[in-house]
């Protein structure tokens, strides 16, 4: 077995403060999906332009959405074909296009309410 790489503390330090703030990013994130600022949509375009939002798992972008719990959005990702823990950046075009088809008609009554 190969050993990990031997990383200098400033090595680690800077991979920490990355970490960090890509947690921070997709908490945003979460936060504007449930508010109403970002739609799907919006967050899978950003997908393609940071990497941080990518790493955001299917799961939780569909949980902060209103309107759709823990129960809906697994029977919506099964519907669709997409595994419990994929992650935004590992979908396909597909998937997304069916994904975001799935979604519209429950943000679009959040947008009436």
């Amino acid at each position: 077995m190969n050993a990990p790489p031997e990383r200098t503390t400033e090595q680690r330090a800077r991979a920490r403060e990355r970490a960090l703030d890509a947690r921070r990013q997709r908490a945003e994130a979460r936060a504007a999906l449930s508010q109403g600022r970002l739609s799907l949509a919006e967050l899978l375009e950003r997908c393609q332009e940071d990497e941080h939002y990518g790493g955001m798992r299917v799961r939780d972008a569909l949980t902060a959405l209103p309107g759709i719990g823990e129960v809906r959005s697994l029977e919506i990702m099964e519907d669709v074909g997409i595994s419990p823990t994929r992650r935004l950046r590992g979908l396909g075009s597909r998937q997304q296009v069916e994904l975001l088809e799935r979604v519209a008609p429950i943000e679009q009554r959040r947008a009436r309410a």
